[in-house]
């Protein structure tokens, strides 16, 4: 028994080795295309500009020059907003796949986006901000936090009661149509004008983000990533039955609670700053799975992170500069690329019934 035993191992070895040397590959390649990518984020645009006048700007923030100006100020926030929006959308989307072991599933499915989409429509198609001008240049994100993080919190206490995972997608689906319906109902209510400026920003974009937006997302969320990362081990758990991962003595009640808190904050954040952006974290984690090929969360969360970003950076780019110098919704860029993706999915999953 002890030979064959030996045997087995000697030749799951290499193929374990293979496997290693694959991840790798892919982790180098993901990396090195998001870095191609924020940097032709940064040179191409409306003036684009060669290398060294890149990097030279680069070098010299403080230079008194137009191309300093635009790339410190303008395309470095946006092209690092892309990736940090982009990772953080696929880690969520990933925790929520994972929480409802269903493929089809993104970080708005609980409502998280409704939410902030009825506080800025407040903002943006009413009178409310008028009470407070003093934030007035971070009312809209303050507005987007305040509905998302209420829904949020809204639904984890419902999490708490509720023991079928389905149930509580049915609710965090009933939420979007509620807030949907407020936000109908004061989009009637509102003026040419005001309605502009609403809808752009609910078609999602990563323009106009200033530095302290960018502190906030890389202090935050790199803190909420961190904290996902650490619970990769129990995650795994997870993914083989609730009572297998409390036979290894986790608690799933909490453990169920921390999964939403987590995702939707993730999720929360980016909309937050960046409006809704569609199919990132429903389509993202699938192409993690498939280019790495395994479903170990302990690789699967950086590789989403880099395929979130990856994937984010281009569709931004590609708005940019498709029908340049028009810019395009984010959103639709992103829904050309993710939804061939989930119909796949879902053409698959209906061959296997």
């Amino acid at each position: 028994m002890s030979s064959v035993a030996n045997m087995r191992a000697a030749i799951a070895r290499p193929a374990r080795l293979q496997a290693v040397h694959r991840r790798f590959l892919v982790f180098g390649v993901l990396a090195c295309l998001v870095l191609i990518f924020m940097v032709l984020n940064v040179r191409i645009g409306s003036l684009s500009y060669s290398l060294p006048q890149v990097w030279d700007a680069l070098l010299h923030p403080g230079a008194d020059s137009d191309i300093a100006f635009i790339v410190w100020s303008i395309r470095m926030p946006r092209a690092v907003a892309a990736v940090l929006g982009g990772a953080f959308l696929a880690t969520s989307g990933l925790l929520l796949q994972v929480y409802f072991r269903n493929p089809i599933v993104g970080p708005y499915i609980l409502g998280v986006s409704s939410g902030a989409t009825v506080m800025v429509s407040l903002v943006m198609l009413t009178s409310v901000g008028l009470g407070f001008a003093y934030f007035s240049p971070f009312l809209n994100t303050l507005a987007a936090c305040l509905g998302s993080y209420a829904v949020m919190f809204l639904v984890v206490s419902i999490a708490s009661r509720v023991k079928n995972g389905i149930t509580l997608l049915i609710v965090g689906l009933m939420m979007g149509y509620l807030c949907g319906a407020v936000t109908a109902i004061l989009t009637a209510l509102a003026e040419k004008e005001q309605i502009k400026g609403f809808v752009l920003w609910q078609l999602g974009s990563f323009s106009g983000f200033k530095w302290i937006e960018i502190s906030v997302l890389v202090g935050l969320g790199g803190f909420l990533l961190f904290c996902i990362y650490l619970m990769s081990k129990p995650l795994n758990a997870f993914l083989l039955g609730e009572d297998y991962a409390a036979s290894m003595g986790v608690n799933i009640r909490r453990f169920r609670i921390l999964i939403l808190l987590l995702a939707s904050s993730l999720a929360g954040l980016v909309t937050s700053m960046a409006g809704p952006v569609a199919f990132i974290g429903l389509a993202v984690p699938h192409m993690a799975r498939l280019s790495l090929g395994t479903s170990d969360n302990r690789i699967l969360i950086p590789g989403a992170c880099l395929m979130g970003a990856l994937v984010t950076s281009m569709c931004d780019l590609i708005a940019r500069m498709w029908l340049s110098p028009v810019e395009l919704p984010l959103s639709a860029i992103t829904a050309f690329f993710g939804a061939p993706i989930v119909i796949g999915l879902l053409l698959k999953k209906g061959m296997r019934t």
